[in-house]
């Protein structure tokens, strides 16, 4: 099972993702969260909860980049779990795919010149957000 929760701030989406990134309804849920930020400018997903990923997980992955970048829209991958990350290396893909730390995407997106600390898993403190969490099977 996959589940997301999504955090909306102005053009900016993150989607967290716990669980397994696999055919079927981990596929689905994911690329439903994703899509939901079509009207955002940057999407971050963040893998670091992912456990398992398959050649499904990673073709949707491919397809969402594809999807962003024909709309425009920034998609960015962030602390995958170590099993996924192995597979994106062992598949060529981490040279395709934008993958940074959750800091590094933070200070791209927030700019370097915020002076806020910004803790693991948290929003810049001084934006406003919406949260709402998907489920999938």
């Amino acid at each position: 099972m996959l589940t997301t929760h999504v955090e909306k701030l102005k053009d900016l989406a993150i989607v967290r993702c716990a669980g397994r990134l696999v055919r079927g309804e981990g596929v689905r849920v994911l690329k439903n969260a994703v899509i939901s930020g079509n009207d955002t400018r940057i999407i971050v997903l963040d893998l670091s909860d992912v456990e398992s990923v398959d050649a499904a997980g990673l073709t949707v992955l491919v397809s969402l980049h594809h999807w962003s970048r024909s709309r425009d829209i920034e998609l960015k991958l962030i602390n995958p779990s170590r099993f996924v990350l192995e597979m994106l290396d062992r598949t060529g893909l981490s040279s395709v795919l934008h993958i940074s730390s959750f800091h590094d995407a933070l200070v791209a997106i927030v700019g370097s010149s915020c002076s806020e600390p910004i803790a693991h898993g948290s929003l810049h403190p001084c934006c406003e957000h919406q949260q709402f969490s998907t489920a999938g099977d």
